[in-house]
C-alpha cells in the first residue's frame, strides 16, 4: 500500500477486512443453528428425506438443524416462505420438482426461482411406478392403454396434486396414447394410494414411498417406472416407456439457498452436501424412501432446474394442462 492517498488507502483496507470476514465467516460457518424448510407436511417423502439429511449435517457441524415444516399450495407456500428469508446462510430448502420447475408453469406463484433462490445442488432423484390392485385385470400399461382406447373416458386415475410426477406421467400417458382417462385429485400420495387399495380409482403412477410397502404385502401390482431406464430400487420393473415411447417423468429433490447468500457459504454448503450424500448411512436411509442419493454442482443444478422447466413447459402446452389458478 506504500504510495496509496488517504481515500485509496481506506478502500483497500475496507476491501482487505471484507475478504477476511468473508473468509473467516466460510470457516467458522454454521456458527449456531439452520433452519431446514420442507413445503410439505410431515411425514412424506420430502419430510422424511429431509430429515436424513439435516440430521447428518448436523452431526457433521456440531450444530442443530431445525426443520420447519410450511405445507400447502402444492408445496408453493413454503416455497416462498423460504424465498423471504435473510440470505445469510442459516436457511435453506430442501425443494422439489412440483413447486420449483412444473407450479410456476401452471399457475401464478409469489416467487420467482430463477431471481429469488440459489441452487446448491441436487440430493435425490427416482421414478415413479405405475401401480393397480393385485387383483386388477391389467397386468401391463399396454393392457391399460388398450383398454382405455376400447372404453373412452371410463377409467380413472389418481394424482397426488398439481406439477406432482403423478399428475405429469398421467398426462403424459394420455397425450402420448391418444387416450381419455378421468383425473381423480387428491391432496397427497398416501390417500391416493388408499384409495386405489378401496378400489375407489383404477391405477396411479406413485411416488414409491406410499406403494412399496402395499406391493411387497402383494396387495398392489406394480407395473412399471416412470424413470428412461432400469431403476437400481426396482431392478424387475421395465421403464413404462417401452409401452408408450416418451414417458418419462422422474421426481428429483435439491437444496436451494436464499438468492444473495455469500458464495462462499453457499460452496462450503455445497461441499458437505457432497460428503454426506456420499455417506454409506444416508444412501441406505434414502434408499428405504425409494430414491437415490446424488449430487451435482450448483451450476448443474441450475441448468437442470431450466432444461426441466423446459420439458414441462412443452407438455403443458402440447396436453392443454389446465389447474386453478
Amino acid at each position: 500500500m506504500i504510495g496509496a492517498t488517504g481515500p485509496e488507502l481506506m478502500k483497500k483496507l475496507l476491501l482487505l477486512l471484507l475478504f477476511a470476514g468473508g473468509s473467516v465467516f466460510g470457516q467458522t460457518y454454521p456458527a449456531k443453528p439452520v433452519k431446514l424448510i420442507v413445503s410439505y407436511p410431515p411425514g412424506g417423502s420430502s419430510d422424511l428425506m429431509a430429515r436424513v439429511f439435516g440430521a447428518k449435517l448436523a452431526e457433521m457441524w456440531g450444530q442443530q438443524v431445525v426443520v420447519e415444516n410450511k405445507p400447502g399450495a402444492a408445496g408453493s407456500i413454503g416455497t416462498d416462505y423460504a424465498a423471504k428469508q435473510p440470505p445469510d446462510g442459516y436457511s435453506f430448502m430442501i425443494a422439489n420438482l412440483g413447486p420449483i420447475a412444473v407450479n410456476p408453469l401452471l399457475s401464478n406463484v409469489p416467487y420467482n426461482v430463477e431471481k429469488d433462490f440459489a441452487p446448491v445442488s441436487l440430493i435425490s432423484t427416482g421414478p415413479n411406478v405405475l401401480v393397480v390392485r393385485s387383483d386388477a385385470e391389467f397386468r401391463s400399461l399396454g393392457e391399460i392403454i388398450a383398454h382405455a382406447r376400447a372404453n373412452p373416458g371410463k377409467l380413472n386415475y389418481g394424482t397426488s396434486g398439481p406439477g406432482s410426477v403423478s399428475h405429469l406421467s398421467s398426462e403424459m400417458l394420455k397425450n402420448i396414447a391418444r387416450v381419455q382417462a378421468v383425473e381423480v385429485p387428491y391432496k397427497g400420495g398416501v390417500l391416493a394410494v388408499q384409495d386405489l387399495l378401496g378400489n375407489q380409482i383404477h391405477f396411479i403412477f406413485s411416488d414409491t414411498l406410499p406403494a412399496m410397502q402395499h406391493i411387497r404385502a402383494g396387495k398392489l401390482r406394480a407395473l412399471c417406472i416412470t424413470g428412461a431406464e432400469a431403476f437400481a430400487l426396482l431392478p424387475e420393473l421395465a421403464p413404462c416407456q417401452a409401452a408408450a415411447p416418451g414417458l418419462v417423468a422422474v421426481n428429483w429433490w435439491g437444496v436451494l439457498m436464499p438468492a444473495g447468500t455469500p458464495r462462499s457459504i453457499v460452496a462450503r454448503f455445497h461441499g458437505d452436501t457432497v460428503k454426506t450424500l456420499a455417506d454409506p448411512d444416508v444412501k441406505k436411509k434414502f434408499a428405504d424412501l425409494g430414491v437415490e442419493a446424488v449430487s451435482s454442482t450448483p451450476e448443474q443444478f441450475a441448468a437442470f432446474i431450466r432444461a426441466e422447466m423446459d420439458k414441462y413447459g412443452k407438455l403443458i402446452k402440447e396436453a392443454n394442462i389446465k389447474v386453478n389458478p
